[in-house]
């Protein structure tokens, strides 16, 4: 169980009914979620939910994050410009698991487009089922979270 843990969470209006899945299925493993919306089916840019649910995850307010939008691109990448998140597209549940395992990747992103709500539990369940490994993959996880802080801009 998790325990209360937060996951972040978010989707356009594409990805509105694989959300919400997945928060009932989230709440039910225990997790409190934090949900950034969209509520409904009319059209919704995903940077509004991407941004603040990857934000939290980079600030360690929440353990991971699930993104959802049509194809799922645009969420990878918006959530990808939040320092400290390793955002990960996938459609399968092999990629979900070695994605935790290999990259550290700490928000999922989904197509609601092209997997059902079904399948997107599934990758949920697969994705939090699933361990950073470390070891080689520590490594290289670390050369692009170094290269990353070097990078940050100064305020």
């Amino acid at each position: 169980m998790a325990d209360g843990q937060i996951i972040s969470i978010g989707s356009d209006h594409r990805g509105v009914v694989h959300k919400d899945m997945i928060s009932r299925y989230l709440t039910e493993q225990g997790y409190e979620v934090k949900d950034f919306g969209c509520h409904g089916t009319d059209s919704a840019d995903y940077t509004d939910a991407a941004l603040p649910a990857a934000e939290m995850v980079g600030k360690g307010e929440a353990v991971g994050g699930i993104l959802i939008c049509g194809s799922g691109i645009g969420m990878s990448i918006a959530a990808n410009k939040v320092f400290g998140v390793r955002a990960s597209l996938c459609f399968t549940e092999d990629q979900a698991r070695t994605t935790r395992q290999h990259n550290d990747s700490n928000v999922l992103c989904l197509s609601g487009d092209g997997i059902d709500p079904d399948t997107g539990v599934k990758l949920t369940a697969a994705w939090l089922g699933s361990t950073f490994e470390g070891g080689r993959h520590g490594r290289r996880v670390n050369k692009f979270i170094n290269w990353e802080k070097d990078h940050q801009k100064q305020e």
